[in-house]
This record gives C-alpha cells, structure tokens and sequence, in this order.
C-alpha cells in the first residue's frame, strides 16, 4: 500500500480462501485479509458466487502478465523475474493506451 502514490478504499476479490472463509464456516476466526483490510480502512468486496464474468477483467490481466513474462521467458531466479515483471508493469501502466481508457494510459485514466 505504500508503494502506491493513491489510497485505496475498495477491494474486490472472488470468495477464494486466500480471501475470506467459508461462508458454511460460522465460527472461523476472522480472515486475516478482512483484518488487514480493517486496519488499513479498505472496504473488502467480494464477487458474487457464480459470476465469472465479474472476475473476468482480473483474470485477463492475469493472462497478459503471464503471456508477457513467464510463458516466453526463462528467469534463473526469482529476483530476475521480479525485476523483468515490474519493467513490464512500469511499461504497461505508463506506455500502453487502451481502447478501453478511451486510448489513455493507465496512469493518464488514474
């Protein structure tokens, strides 16, 4: 969050346990991303259940990050991968317009 140079005020995840527990799970401590999203004020959102097409935009950004790094290039450590992915992302956030953004970058749309 302190990488960012905007707050956030809204996260919206799928139901995944990375996320949130079970709804059938009533007596389940509270998820520790919930807990983080309280302390930080964030509003913790989440997909409806089968409703894909709600997680589809994160899935397709997924999709090019792995088409762009991982599934064209071999890295010899995971400090080169994360270098290569954050050249990719500084590129795509700031170079890339999009049909989508009205042909802005994403930097220009934030």
């Amino acid at each position: 969050m302190a990488a960012i140079p905007y707050a956030i005020h809204t996260v919206l995840t799928d139901n995944g346990i990375q996320f949130t527990n079970c709804a059938c799970d009533v007596y389940a401590f509270h998820h520790i991303f919930d807990r983080v999203c309280d302390e930080n004020d964030i509003e913790h959102r989440l997909t409806k259940v089968k409703h894909p097409w709600t997680n589809r935009q994160v899935e397709q950004m997924n999709r090019t990050i792995k088409d762009a790094t991982v599934k064209r290039f071999h890295y010899d450590d995971h400090a080169q991968l994360q270098r290569h992915l954050a050249d990719f992302l500084d590129g795509y956030n700031f170079a890339r317009q999009l049909k989508t953004l009205n042909g802005l970058t994403p930097y220009e749309f934030v």
